[in-house]
């Protein structure tokens, strides 16, 4: 019992961070020693945007970061069906286009 409670981590998340940032975009580089994952949310008529948040892994928990994502993408189309890749959905992609009115 007591083992269990000296590997327990208690995890906080501020407000701001608990919001979180949208990305429609990620750019992922390497070198032998670190993985870098640019987040960026690139909107439809704008010719720049910025990295909305960087994550630094190390190549074993860019690893083991892959393998979490793949069960929990198996268990969501488990729940809720087959995502569709972008390649199989027609999504226009005017980004550079004309901007959009109200």
């Amino acid at each position: 019992m007591q083992d269990q409670s000296q590997n327990q981590i208690n995890i906080e998340i501020s407000e701001e961070v608990a919001e979180g940032s949208y990305a429609n975009l990620a750019i992922i580089t390497h070198s032998h020693a670190e993985f870098v994952i640019d987040f960026v949310n690139v909107m439809p008529g704008t010719p720049k945007s910025k990295v909305k948040s960087r994550i630094i892994f190390t190549p074993q928990h860019a690893k083991r970061f892959m393998k979490a994502l793949i069960e929990n993408v198996n268990r969501y189309e488990a729940s809720n069906g087959n995502i569709k890749d972008l390649e199989e959905v027609q999504v226009p992609m005017m980004f550079g286009g004309p901007t959009a009115q109200a």
